[in-house]
């Protein structure tokens, strides 16, 4: 089944590598956005599946975006996976405040991240 995907983060190459890897091992369909405010115009206008949301980029950061997501009823119910580099303890604890699908380490494996995603969602 085709998903729709909308991967946010400030960092084309993040990008171009989760973009590909999704593309090329699942056959979804992704959408990228280099910013909170792109990510929020976007996932208003599309049905998407799932949102990767890198959790640091300027302006406005992945909690700010998480934040504006769920309280707009277009967008509060698609699910989003926090992509982070911060996974020591301490941090996940301030995750799991959040409302959250999961929470994936940078760098991840391109070619294992549908697998991941899929299993973050029950969708095996």
């Amino acid at each position: 089944m085709s998903r729709n995907i909308l991967i946010v983060d400030d960092e084309e190459d993040v990008q171009a590598i989760a973009k590909l890897g999704l593309e090329m091992g699942a056959g979804w369909n992704v959408l990228t956005a280099c910013s909170g405010r792109e990510a929020l115009n976007i996932a208003a206008n599309y049905k998407l599946d799932v949102i990767l949301l890198d959790m640091m980029m300027p302006d406005m950061d992945g909690r700010a975006t998480l934040q504006q997501l769920k309280a707009n009823l277009a967008t509060n119910t698609i699910p989003v996976i926090l992509l982070t580099a911060k996974v020591q303890q301490s941090e996940r604890e301030n995750f799991t405040e959040l409302n959250v699908a999961a929470v994936f380490a940078k760098p991840f494996r391109p070619l294992k991240l549908a697998e991941q995603i899929s299993e973050a969602l029950g969708w095996c």
